[in-house]
């Protein structure tokens, strides 16, 4: 059994070393591993759970530095596809004063948009407690269609679904075309996570309500340093976050997923049963700010030491 399978872009980020407003005056790059979906399952990784990766690479030499990566993890990559027919997708981070993020992709195509359906590791769900995915992948096709059938084995196997619509407009052809593709990961989800920024840009305001679908249950909506809230269909908790000296916000969102999705499991959390919202804000906003801490994504997540460490500090 594995506790969490995690699908979608895996990729390298270039993190500008200055703090510059354009990443292309930047002179100075680390390289990190990273890709929402990928944080997410280090982030599960790290607080001790069983996870596995499910995408597409290229068959080049970052592609096979990130699945070392992952493997180091104690991640499994049995999910994890190599192809020759695109390389794998570079992301240019620029940061400024706070930590906040600019990008800079490339990937015209990057092999995880060439991810068919039929490459999808279908015997990694077969017994995955939970799934989750993001909004990446569904930008164009054939990509969607394998990120969409695999969310829906995986429901159908009785796997609690999440789903982060992350907010990348760069990468869309229009603000329609990416609120309209953020939006179907929806119609699949148990659970979403969405920043203040995206809940703007998807209903015009801060109402979690043009959001509910009929399998959503609950939806996490994290505001940075102020922490987050979480919303059922009748009832609403929010935990103001950590104190914390943020370097670099790369990850941060993930972290949080990951936290979350480690503490609904532990909690007992099935698709008709939520464990008490209070005892899952805690833990997944210390994941989430100690994220920040450090520069890159995967290689600043916390592990449980840390994470308990903050919780009973603050």
């Amino acid at each position: 059994m594995i506790d969490v399978t995690s699908m979608g872009e895996l990729l390298i980020d270039f993190v500008a070393m200055e703090q510059v407003a354009d990443v292309g005056l930047a002179d100075n790059f680390l390289k990190k591993a990273g890709g929402a979906p990928a944080n997410v399952a280090a982030a599960v990784a790290r607080l001790g759970f069983s996870v596995a990766f499910v995408g597409q690479v290229g068959d080049d030499p970052f592609g096979h530095y990130l699945s070392s990566v992952l493997e180091a993890e104690g991640i499994d990559v049995r999910g994890l596809r190599k192809t020759q027919k695109a390389r794998t997708a570079l992301a240019f981070v620029s940061l400024s004063e706070g930590g906040e993020r600019s990008f800079s992709f490339y990937r015209h195509p990057s092999a995880d948009m060439l991810m068919t359906p039929r490459d999808v590791a279908y015997d990694v769900l077969d017994s995955t407690r939970a799934f989750h995915f993001g909004s990446i992948t569904l930008i164009s096709e054939p990509s969607r269609s394998a990120t969409l059938a695999a969310a829906e084995y995986a429901r159908n196997k009785g796997a609690l679904i999440s789903y982060d619509p992350n907010l990348r407009l760069a990468l869309w052809d229009d603000e329609d075309a990416a609120r309209a593709g953020m939006m179907l990961g929806l119609d699949y989800a148990h659970v979403l996570k969405i920043s203040e920024e995206e809940l703007e840009f998807l209903t015009g305001g801060d109402d979690v309500r043009p959001l509910w679908r009929d399998s959503l249950r609950l939806i996490a909506v994290t505001h940075g340093a102020k922490g987050a809230t979480l919303y059922t269909r009748h009832e609403r908790a929010h935990h103001k976050g950590y104190r914390v000296q943020p370097v670099d916000t790369t990850g941060a969102g993930d972290g949080f997923v990951g936290g979350l999705l480690v503490a609904l499991l532990e909690n007992g959390a099935t698709v008709d049963n939520l464990p008490d919202l209070g005892k899952l804000l805690p833990f997944a906003n210390a994941v989430g700010a100690l994220a920040t801490t450090h520069y890159g994504a995967i290689p600043a997540l916390p592990n449980r030491q840390q994470v308990e460490a903050l919780m009973k500090g603050q």
